[in-house]
């Protein structure tokens, strides 16, 4: 199939493109290289997509006329929309940038899909928009209606508009709830790369919460199969939703919400030693209390999504850290003090 994928210079989108590039499929990228970080790292991820199916556009998603064309040029079958402002503290300080290319993108995105015959549309949600239900594990069966930052309230926005545009226009979209994706080619901003740089330069690390904190990390490689696996199935619409009792990971129309977690929360302090045990050194440990915004513990349902493509993400913390430290030490050219064989 002919896919269009946003944000292909970005973490997930580098290694989505890569892995449907894999399976023959062509890709069409999109991404604006912004400067939220760093812009050698978007390259050196776009260096690795050369390939004679990955054609890449340079173009924001704000820019309604750019992405107009773009879809009536490219005229894809699939759309997987990864772009967006990501990060929950970065939108404490900016939140302008959240609305502009979470919703005006979206909007276009959906307004392009809906013009351009699309046979679906995948796009990115994020745990986040569990906010303050503290019911776990998180299911897409529940209510989602206290958000707890702009950049959540922006993802469940998108969850809305895609909905309508299934409603009306009878565009199949699956929105993908990620839970704290990590591993190799990762974003700076992400607590592993930051956690992993300052122990290596034995700089202190912050720990939030003062380390009572659970995460579902997800290793980028579980979350890439799953998607691989939903670009073959079009959301359906469910025949026994009702509107008396509605369901808000189903729908009438042809819409479907899922979690892509690992199904097993890890303690923030196991984490960073399994850091320390690869890095071979100790962190320095600034404990901190819990940052707006964030939520104490998150925890991924993942039923729906193992019914449905039959798989789940299972790629293990020691497993992962691993992966990652092992490509961070060798893109920087890094030496780690009394480790041997490292990459």
């Amino acid at each position: 199939m002919k896919i269009l994928i946003t944000g292909a210079a970005g973490f997930i989108g580098s290694h989505l493109s890569r892995k449907l590039l894999a399976q023959n499929h062509s890709i069409v990228g999109i991404d604006n290289l912004n400067s939220y970080y760093s812009v050698a790292l978007k390259e050196s991820r776009l260096k690795m997509l050369e390939h004679e199916n990955f054609k890449f556009y340079e173009e924001s998603l704000e820019n309604r006329e750019a992405i107009t064309e773009i879809f009536e040029q490219e005229k894809p079958e699939v759309v997987v929309n990864l772009a967006a402002q990501a990060g929950v503290r970065y939108s404490l300080e900016n939140p302008h940038a959240y609305i502009e290319s979470n919703i005006v993108g979206f909007i276009n995105i959906l307004e392009a899909c809906r013009h351009n015959q699309i046979q679906q549309l995948i796009y990115a949600s994020s745990s986040s928009v569990y906010g303050a239900n503290t019911s776990l594990p998180f299911s897409v069966h529940d209510n989602i209606d206290h958000p707890l930052s702009l950049y959540a309230a922006t993802k469940k926005a998108n969850e809305l508009m895609a909905h309508t545009y299934s409603s009306l226009y009878n565009i199949p979209t699956t929105g993908l709830r990620f839970f704290t994706v990590y591993g190799p080619w990762g974003r700076p901003d992400m607590a592993l790369f930051m956690f992993t740089k300052n122990i290596i330069e034995g700089k202190p690390i912050n720990v939030f919460n003062n380390g009572e904190m659970m995460r579902d990390f997800t290793y980028v490689d579980d979350i890439v199969e799953s998607i691989a696996r939903l670009v073959e199935k079009p959301a359906e619409p469910n025949p026994d939703w009702s509107g008396k009792n509605p369901d808000p990971g189903t729908s009438y129309a042809p819409y479907k919400i899922y979690n892509i977690g690992n199904n097993n929360p890890v303690n923030l302090m196991d984490f960073i030693e399994a850091i320390e045990e690869k890095v071979g050194k100790k962190a320095i440990k600034n404990f901190m209390p819990l940052q707006a915004g964030d939520v104490p513990a998150t925890y991924a349902d993942v039923a729906d999504l193992y019914r449905d493509i039959d798989f789940q993400p299972q790629t293990s913390i020691k497993d992962g850290v691993s992966k990652f430290v092992d490509w961070y030490v060798e893109y920087y050219g890094v030496k780690l003090e009394g480790v041997e064989n490292q990459a």
